[in-house]
């Protein structure tokens, strides 16, 4: 078993309320459930309004697959254009 976990900072710089921001996330959250199967939460900065990280975890048998399903999920994000992306970390841990 292979479990990738992607940490992908968002930025939201014409954000001016914690409500807007849920908004956001919200749309991209349930557009990338819809496209791909993985699991997706906000993980980080919860109180900052014009920042965001999000958790995404896929889990499957072959180390590539997971790796391509993650990017893919980055760049569908990014294609979206709601927010600029930030930092990304990917982590890839076999089992």
């Amino acid at each position: 078993m292979v479990v990738g976990i992607m940490r992908l900072t968002l930025f939201l710089p014409e954000n001016h309320s914690l409500k807007g921001k849920r908004q956001v996330l919200r749309a991209i959250k349930s557009r990338v459930q819809n496209k791909f199967n993985v699991s997706i939460a906000e993980s980080d900065n919860h109180d900052m309004w014009q920042r965001a990280e999000l958790g995404i975890a896929q889990v499957g048998s072959d180390r590539a697959f997971v790796d391509k399903a993650l990017r893919e999920v980055v760049n569908f994000i990014d294609s979206l254009g709601l927010v600029p992306l930030g930092e990304e970390q990917l982590e890839i841990i076999n089992y």
